[in-house]
């Protein structure tokens, strides 16, 4: 089975290597609501964010499109936590968003800036390089340090056309001790 570290340690060259089962990490946390709901995290996880593996794993659509699927949401799901009011960086994350950006406001209003830029759907993320970058579909990464899924289904249930909003509120669930541990991965 490949899991999130494999696809970290190492890249997976499906043309390469005899095909090994993918998994889709577990939610850390039961709930993220208010930022996202039951029915978003139904849909997001349980059902599309399944949906790759699964179909990676029969043989069935694009398999470099399905493993890439299954990497960003095994890199995206695994970095939230309960949602807390004033959630900041702290420690190595801190010092890397201030060493780039001076400050967190000002980190994401940076963000926010390339994220609405995107036309239709895709990724935005912090690289750790201290950059922030885009994927316009889907593709691993290994670059990645804070992802956000800026597909319609990663917000639309909750926040309609307001897709500023979903950012805003997901800060809240950052688990800034999980970008810690990616900064010194």
């Amino acid at each position: 089975m490949i899991t999130l570290k494999d696809y970290i340690k190492q890249p997976i060259e499906i043309k390469e290597q005899k095909k090994q089962e993918l998994v889709l990490e577990p939610l850390p946390v039961k709930s993220l609501s208010p930022v996202m709901s039951k029915a978003t995290i139904d849909y997001h996880y349980s059902t599309l964010a399944k949906g790759y593996v699964d179909r990676y794993n029969k043989g069935e659509g694009d398999p470099i499109f399905n493993m890439a699927g299954a990497f960003l949401h095994n890199v995206f799901f695994p970095q939230f936590t309960y949602p807390k009011q004033n959630n900041k960086p702290f420690g190595m994350s801190q010092q890397f968003i201030h060493g780039k950006f001076g400050s967190f406001a000002e980190f994401k209003r940076q963000l926010k800036d390339v994220a609405m830029k995107i036309q239709g759907s895709g990724w935005v993320y912090l690289s750790d390089k201290g950059e922030i970058k885009t994927i316009p579909n889907h593709q691993v990464r290994r670059d990645i340090i804070l992802l956000i899924d800026w597909w319609e289904h990663a917000w639309a249930l909750d926040y309609q056309a307001d897709k500023a909003k979903y950012l805003e509120n997901i800060w809240s669930i950052i688990d800034w001790k999980i970008i810690n541990d990616r900064l010194t991965s």
